[in-house]
């Protein structure tokens, strides 16, 4: 690099304080806040800090990831489209990076980084729970095109997005994981239909999709045809990273964007609401929250650090997934604790009923990237080197085993 790191941080900060809106001033969200993401990733593009970490030749930066890390401490005062890291730039993007062909690369991921697209997964299915491997969507070759039939699940914003990675069984008569391609293609077409999931917690995010008889060229393979599940892999590994803050492709900072209930609501404000004779009480409760979420701070970056410098496996990473989830049920659970019977109110000019609704999403934080479950077997076989589970379906053809249909 000819830019040293502290010159880098000086043009960094004067050219946000110039040209991003600070948070105090941002637009509030709507149903267009994608749109306004798309936006902001535009000056940013224009600014040359889109995409630092990708690739040149793609329409990246082209910089280490401390140079990431440092534009996202400048940055933090501002409205960033944080929308866009997930699944887009943090998930997808590295994923197409790693595995896809040149002309996949140079197709999607200046796209990305400009913000002309956005992306999200189709992995889940509802009746696959955690076993990935075992899903039943298909894709069988005609006129040289795959025809793709089933249904996946869960998958974030897939509404609002334009493309998706899609992973589908070519192979029924090869174990599980061995018949798997991953595909990516257009979402809003003939043959997708997309159903939000309204969630308890008042939500629509998630969404499930049914193809029928959706055709998508061979160029759509991510990786080579039977070897999706190790492209998967490569996604849900970024997944983890990513919801866990470890990630360097993300850019910004989670409380910059899409939360006002992270903006404006905290536990401390909770703990100070607390009646006086509470007040030892609040503060354990929030001490408990603070000290959880310190040891996060230096736990992802012991491991990110490590991990750059080749002293530890990526399977580590793992580590910052399972904690994160368990540091946002803590925070969770000490939102309702200090909120108390006002949270029952779901008042939105109430924190306490803010923080309430929050505890009613509070497990996404353990399924999402895979459960924290399949986290804790990630960190003892490729981590610790421990037996693998056992598994009845291993090395049997897929057609052989039996699923539902």
């Amino acid at each position: 690099m000819t830019e040293s790191i502290d010159q880098f941080r000086l043009r960094a900060r004067a050219w946000l304080a110039a040209n991003m809106p600070l948070l105090d001033e941002a637009v509030a969200p709507s149903p267009d806040s994608w749109e306004r993401d798309r936006e902001l990733q535009g000056r940013l593009l224009d600014g040359g800090f889109a995409g630092l970490s990708y690739p040149v030749e793609y329409g990246g930066g082209g910089y280490p990831f401390e140079y990431q890390a440092v534009f996202n401490q400048e940055s933090a005062p501002y409205e960033m489209p944080y929308a866009l890291n997930f699944p887009t730039l943090a998930i997808c993007g590295p994923a197409i990076l790693e595995t896809g062909s040149e002309e996949l690369k140079r197709e999607h991921l200046p796209k990305m980084i400009s913000g002309e697209r956005l992306y999200c997964q189709f992995l889940s299915e509802p009746s696959g729970g955690s076993d990935l491997a075992g899903l039943l969507t298909r894709a069988d070759r005609r006129d040289g095109d795959w025809v793709i039939n089933g249904s996946k699940v869960w998958s974030s914003s897939a509404h609002k997005a334009d493309y998706a990675m899609c992973l589908a069984r070519t192979d029924w008569d090869v174990p599980k994981h061995e018949g798997l391609t991953m595909f990516v293609f257009p979402i809003h077409q003939r043959g997708v239909t997309v159903h939000q999931i309204e969630m308890v917690n008042g939500s629509s995010e998630f969404c499930q999709e049914f193809f029928d008889d959706l055709v998508v060229p061979e160029s759509a393979v991510v990786g080579e045809v039977g070897d999706g599940w190790r492209v998967a892999t490569r996604v849900l590994t970024h997944e983890r990273l990513a919801v866990s803050g470890g990630s360097p492709y993300i850019s910004g900072t989670r409380h910059a964007a899409s939360s006002p209930f992270a903006q404006r609501s905290t536990l401390a404000t909770l703990a100070s609401e607390c009646p006086a004779e509470n007040e030892g009480w609040a503060q354990d409760v929030l001490g408990r929250a603070e000290v959880a979420q310190l040891a996060q701070v230096h736990l992802n970056r012991y491991l990110t650090e490590e991990m750059a410098k080749g002293r530890l496996p990526e399977a580590a990473g793992t580590m910052m997934r399972l904690f994160h989830a368990e540091v946002a049920e803590l925070e969770a659970d000490a939102g309702l604790e200090l909120a108390g019977a006002r949270g029952v109110s779901h008042d939105a000019a109430d924190i306490a009923g803010e923080w309430a609704k929050h505890f009613l999403s509070r497990q996404s934080t353990s399924l999402g990237g895979g459960s924290s479950e399949m986290a804790r077997n990630v960190i003892a076989e490729r981590f610790l080197g421990m037996p693998r589970e056992a598994a009845a379906d291993r090395g049997i053809p897929f057609r052989e085993v039996p699923h539902g249909h």
